[in-house]
Formats: C-alpha cells, structure tokens, sequence
C-alpha cells in the first residue's frame, strides 16, 4: 500500500461513481482517483501498472467481472497479492451469504452502500482514515 497511490474504485453505475469521486474530494484527499465499470478493466489495470494503489473500492455486481471474481483473480496471482492493496467491498448487494464469502476471499472490509450522500461520505471517510493510519506490509516503518 503507498499513502500516496491511486484509489482505485470499481462501479458500474456513474451517478456512484460521481458520488464516490465527489465525497474524495470532498474530504481534501489528494490520492487520484481511478474509475472501472467492470472488474476485468481493474484486473487489467493492477496486471500492467507499476503504481501501487493505494485502496480499492469495489461493488460486487458488475457486468464481465464481478467483485468476488475479482477479488478471487487477486488472490490467485502472487504478483499481485505482494501489492497487498487494501481491498473494500462498498456495495448496495448485501445479504449474509456474500458477506462470508467475501470475508473467506479475504477482504478487508464490507459496507452496504448507504442510500444517502451523507452517509456514503461518513462511510468513505472512515474507510480512508483507517488506512491512512494503518500498517500495513508494504508501508514504510
């Protein structure tokens, strides 16, 4: 994880992803922010770049790839599991059984997107806290 590296975030529906952009810059977070619809583009993207993101944002249903496939390609490449990106599922699919499955795909956090822009700004800003202060394999000490 780099401090300093791209968000990256995952969303199909543009009106999310103009909200998700807009409470990033709301909170004076300087990170790029970097958009997919799908989870095959993001794949595409973590496979070829030399940046070292600093979170993702992902929903779960998307078209081509979803977020659990994503986030099972990830864990299946050694190349990019050493990146060690934080990985969050912010999503309006929430049930029990795609809780656990994301937790036994190792996530490190799942949110049920809130219905309103305040709560998804509170729900971004703390996510972007926490790893701001956390340590994590590939911070600096």
């Amino acid at each position: 994880m780099s401090l300093q590296g791209p968000i990256i975030s995952i969303e199909d529906d543009e009106d999310d992803q103009y909200l998700i952009g807009q409470a990033i810059q709301r909170l004076g977070v300087v990170n790029e922010v970097i958009f997919f619809a799908n989870g095959q583009d993001a794949l595409h993207y973590f496979e070829n770049t030399q940046q070292q993101p600093f979170l993702i944002l992902c929903d779960i249903n998307m078209p081509l790839m979803n977020g659990l496939e994503l986030r099972q390609y990830i864990n299946q490449s050694e190349y990019l599991r050493r990146k060690s990106i934080p990985f969050v599922f912010l999503t309006t699919a929430a049930n029990s059984q795609l809780v656990r499955m994301a937790y036994d795909a190792t996530v490190q956090g799942f949110y049920k997107k809130s219905p309103s822009y305040d709560g998804l700004f509170h729900q971004i800003k703390q996510i972007i806290e926490y790893w701001k202060s956390c340590l994590h394999p590939n911070s600096p000490l």
